[in-house]
């Protein structure tokens, strides 16, 4: 432990790999290999299990096991928090994926986010606009057409997540899509995209051709 430690100190906490992360956070290296191991080494799956199954891993223990959970909490926090950069544009759908899959992807529940950006693609904000339960979140169109005004935005993006089930978008989706783009097509600002993201992929309605 102390030569991981001793590495932080050297190098940062960056360069530690997976295993040895979890084995600092956790105190035990043998377990450390076993939870990589039920979640194929994939440690936003690792934040993503039931804490009743995360504690019975190796004799992990609840206090350990809330201990991990709450580092996996953090780091989501942490991205969410995570300033963009002043100068990032987006190209295509992907760019939204690779920017938001890394918070929603282990979340509970449904999030709703706007991304608000110039006429040339530059992001000016982004905004989490609903927070719901595990099966839909409510958006209002006022709320995310005002904050577009407020912003000077010419064009928005919609992403939200499906914590259960596909990607496909519920009947409530495929509503809440055309009311804020005809909302927002009466200040000529355009939707440019509505993404849904689950852990079985993503949903573009611009690339299904829901979108104009």
């Amino acid at each position: 432990m102390d030569s991981l430690n001793d590495k932080i100190a050297l190098h940062g906490a960056e360069s530690l790999t997976d295993k040895e992360l979890l084995t600092l956070l956790t105190g035990d290296e043998t377990i450390a290999d076993l939870l990589l191991t039920e979640v194929g080494g994939s440690l936003e799956r690792l934040g993503r299990l039931n804490p009743s199954r995360l504690r019975m891993i190796g004799g992990l223990g609840l206090r350990r096991a809330q201990l991990l959970l709450a580092a996996a909490e953090y780091g989501r926090r942490t991205a969410a928090r995570q300033p963009v950069d002043s100068d990032a544009v987006i190209r295509q759908s992907d760019d939204i994926v690779r920017l938001f899959r890394p918070q929603l992807e282990g979340l509970v529940h449904e999030e709703c986010w706007a991304v608000y950006l110039t006429a040339s693609n530059r992001i000016i904000e982004r905004q989490r606009i609903s927070q719901g339960g595990v099966q839909a979140t409510v958006v209002d169109p006022r709320i995310v057409v005002k904050r577009a005004l407020e912003l000077l935005a010419s064009q928005l993006i919609l992403i939200h997540n499906h914590p259960s089930g596909a990607a496909e978008p519920s009947p409530e989706d495929k509503i809440m899509t055309r009311r804020i783009a005809e909302a927002s097509a009466l200040f000529e600002i355009h939707l440019l995209d509505h993404i849904i993201l689950s852990h079985e992929g993503e949903f573009s309605f611009r690339g299904a051709g829901l979108l104009e």
